[in-house]
């Protein structure tokens, strides 16, 4: 990389550095991704979240490494459905994959070598016997024996070790007030944790990559969806026979968790390499992200919070001669006649409407959409808001001056008009140096 992109890159990922900072994460990733051969890189990517401030909750699964000591003790491995069945040798078999899994975790955590990412970072982890659980039972006629489900997890331990700046590592293990240890789903660990914590993201490390789902088809440029719509698509036959039973199951802990309220859940492939990093760090990430908050994205009328974030906008349109220039302190005064469109904290779309109420017309001006979010409708949004916002104000037509975009205008119902149609106050403030063409639309 050379430096500017380096820095382009750190300076891009700073708003989320302060908005990620003293935040609750539950990160859970199977057995598989401690197989991978980047595994270790993984490992370096929680290191560096916790260096930038995030509170980490990691969720281990552990399913391949059960089915290797199954092998090695010439068991075979009993399931109905996809709920593994967990007899006293299998449990066995349990216990030895988690705990040296486990210690594999930890011992990767603490690693502290100069030549490594790791280096300096002296983390601390922390764990016990936080899950208490009860046996799943008998279903469909079938004793699951030692599986078992979560019943209450010790949230004020959790949080305990996070305040302490402790990273929390919980297996899918639990236990019950009589002694006896459970097998648990790795997902139904994380859910239940994320619930408990109010964790601000629950995220799924998955072995497949879920921007290849048909579920992904429906999410849009960046894969959000709000929760109630990802419901409704999980629950529909065609895309319950595209996942596997696994899927299936990390999607209900997903949603789950949304509907207990953890406003965002994300869905990311092993794959990619920084997967996480890139997901959290960037603006459109590279998963599937569920989110509960409907303000995700959302058109409303800018504050004073907004002008910097305004400014970064328009300022490269403003030297390219499509913007009139304005100085931070004249749209301070004039904010209030501004309109945001907001991204996950960051203003990526806006627009003004300005009246002119003597002659029930209003200047629709200042249009501009960041370059990453541009030919999907957004300016259209602006503009349907500003004219129903004019019509609140008894307006009866908009006017617009542009130089560089009159197609676009004209596309959405404006017409070529003079200066004669403007009014008056405006027509006499024209800059004959731009030269910009008229356009009127009646309302």
């Amino acid at each position: 990389m050379n430096p500017d992109d380096f820095v382009a890159a750190l300076r891009g990922a700073a708003p989320y550095v302060h908005a990620h900072n003293d935040r609750v994460f539950v990160v859970a990733f199977g057995g598989e991704t401690a197989l991978r051969p980047d595994f270790e890189r993984f490992i370096y990517d929680l290191a560096l979240l916790h260096s930038l401030g995030v509170k980490l909750v990691l969720v281990h699964g552990v399913r391949p490494q059960i089915e290797a000591q199954l092998a090695a003790h010439g068991l075979a491995a009993q399931f109905s459905g996809d709920l593994r069945i967990t007899d006293a040798a299998t449990m066995d078999c349990v216990k030895a994959a988690v705990g040296i899994l486990r210690m594999d975790i930890e011992a990767r955590l603490s690693t502290g070598l100069a030549s490594t990412p790791m280096g300096g970072a002296r983390l601390k982890v922390a764990g016990g016997n936080w899950i208490t659980a009860r046996p799943v039972g008998v279903r469909d006629g079938v004793d699951h024996l030692l599986t078992g489900e979560v019943r209450r997890a010790d949230i004020a331990s959790i949080r305990n070790a996070l305040d302490e700046g402790r990273i929390a590592v919980l297996s899918p293990i639990g236990y019950s007030p009589t002694g006896e240890i459970f097998n648990l789903r790795a997902g139904d660990v994380a859910q239940a944790v994320a619930i408990g914590l109010k964790a601000d993201k629950l995220m799924f490390l998955l072995n497949a990559d879920p921007e290849t789902w048909q579920l992904a088809n429906d999410t849009g440029d960046a894969g959000q969806l709000p929760l109630g719509d990802a419901e409704r698509l999980v629950a529909s036959a065609v895309i319950q026979a595209s996942l596997s039973a696994e899927d299936r199951a990390l999607l209900q802990s997903a949603l789950a968790a949304g509907r207990g309220g953890v406003e965002r859940v994300h869905l990311i492939g092993a794959e990619p390499t920084g997967a996480l990093l890139r997901e959290l760090y960037t603006r459109d990430g590279c998963g599937l992200m569920f989110y509960a908050d409907e303000n995700y994205e959302a058109v409303r009328e800018a504050s004073i919070e907004d002008v910097g974030g305004i400014l970064a906008l328009i300022q490269p349109l403003e030297a390219s001669g499509e913007l009139v220039p304005r100085s931070r302190e004249q749209l301070e005064i004039e904010i209030s006649l501004f309109d945001v469109m907001v991204r996950d904290g960051t203003v990526i779309a806006c627009s003004a409407l300005i009246p002119f109420p003597a002659e029930s017309m209003a200047e629709f001006s200042c249009v501009a959409v960041h370059p990453d979010y541009r030919n999907e409708g957004r300016a259209e949004a602006l503009l349907k808001r500003a004219e129903e916002s004019a019509a609140k104000l008894g307006i009866q037509r908009l006017f617009a001056l542009t130089t560089h975009t009159p197609h676009w205008f004209i596309e959405h119902g404006f017409v070529a008009s003079t200066l004669d149609d403007l009014p008056a106050s405006k027509a006499r403030m024209y800059n004959w140096q731009r030269k910009s063409m008229v356009l009127v639309k009646t309302l």
